[in-house]
C-alpha cells in the first residue's frame, strides 16, 4: 500500500483560494507525486464567496468536478452553463482545446470541491461536457460507480480505462472491492474517516494498491470516498 497522508499534500494559499494538490500541481512540484497511472489531478479545493476561476483553457484532459459542499457554477466555449452542488458530478472532456470558466456560485458561503484530472486514452477528442447527479442512497454504504469508458450504470462517460466509484460509509457499513490483475487503485478520502484493509485513513488521506488485491472498507465514520480503478 502506497499510503499518502493529507498534510503530505502540496499547499496552495491564494486567499480566496486554498488548495491542496495530492499530487504535483502548479507551483507545487513532488517528483514522487506527479500522478498515478492515467491519474494525474486531485486538487482539493475551497473557495470563498463569490470568487474563483476565471476563464482559461484546457486541452486533452478529462476534468472532473466533485462538489462537497456549496454550489459551483460553469461557463464553457461549447456553450454550457450550468451549477453543480454535492451529489452532482461534472465531466469536462477537453479534447481539442476548450475554454472554462468556474466560480462559487454564492457571494457569501464556502465552496469545497475535488477537482481531477485523468489523461484521455488518446489526444484530440472532441470536447464534451456531461453531468449526472447521484443521491447518497445510491453511495450509502456501497461503491457507486459514477464515471467509467462506456458509461455504464448511468455513469458519465470518459475517454479513459478507468472507473470512478463513490461510497458514503459510517458506522457497520461495509465493502469490498477485488481488483483485477494487472489493474491498479488510488482511494481518496473526501471527508470522513474510513479504514482500508485495517489502516484508517482519515480526510485528505489517499491510498494506491497494484495488482491482484482485495480492497475492505469497514469501521466509517461519516466517510465519504473516492475510488479509482486504472489500467
Amino acid at each position: 500500500m502506497d499510503l499518502l497522508r493529507a498534510n503530505e499534500r502540496g499547499l496552495a494559499d491564494h486567499g480566496w483560494l486554498k488548495s491542496r494538490h495530492t499530487f504535483s500541481f502548479a507551483d507545487y512540484h513532488n517528483p514522487k507525486r506527479m500522478g498515478f497511472r492515467a491519474l494525474r489531478v486531485i486538487n482539493d479545493d475551497r473557495v470563498e464567496g463569490g470568487k474563483g476561476f476565471g476563464r482559461h483553457s484546457h486541452a486533452d484532459m478529462e476534468i472532473i468536478s466533485y462538489p462537497l459542499e456549496g454550489a459551483l457554477e460553469h461557463k464553457d466555449s461549447m456553450g454550457t452553463g450550468s451549477v453543480i452542488r454535492p451529489g452532482d458530478v461534472q465531466r469536462m472532456s477537453a479534447g481539442t482545446g476548450v475554454a472554462h470558466s468556474e466560480y462559487n456560485a454564492s457571494p457569501t458561503e464556502l465552496v469545497h470541491f475535488l477537482q481531477i484530472w485523468i489523461l484521455p486514452d488518446k489526444r484530440g477528442h472532441e470536447p464534451g461536457y456531461e453531468q449526472k447527479a447521484f443521491s447518497a442512497e445510491e453511495k450509502r454504504g456501497k461503491l457507486r460507480l459514477v464515471a467509467s469508458p462506456d458509461g455504464s450504470e448511468g455513469s458519465l462517460t470518459i475517454h479513459q480505462d478507468a472507473r470512478l466509484y463513490a461510497g458514503l460509509f459510517d458506522a457497520g457499513e461495509k465493502a469490498t472491492y477485488t481488483l483485477a490483475q494487472g489493474r491498479n487503485a488510488w482511494l481518496h478520502v473526501a471527508r470522513g474517516s474510513i479504514e482500508l484493509n485495517g489502516t484508517t485513513l482519515s480526510e485528505g488521506d489517499a491510498a494506491g494498491l497494484a495488482g491482484a488485491a482485495t480492497l475492505e472498507l469497514s469501521g466509517g465514520k461519516d466517510a465519504e470516498i473516492l475510488l479509482f480503478d486504472l489500467a
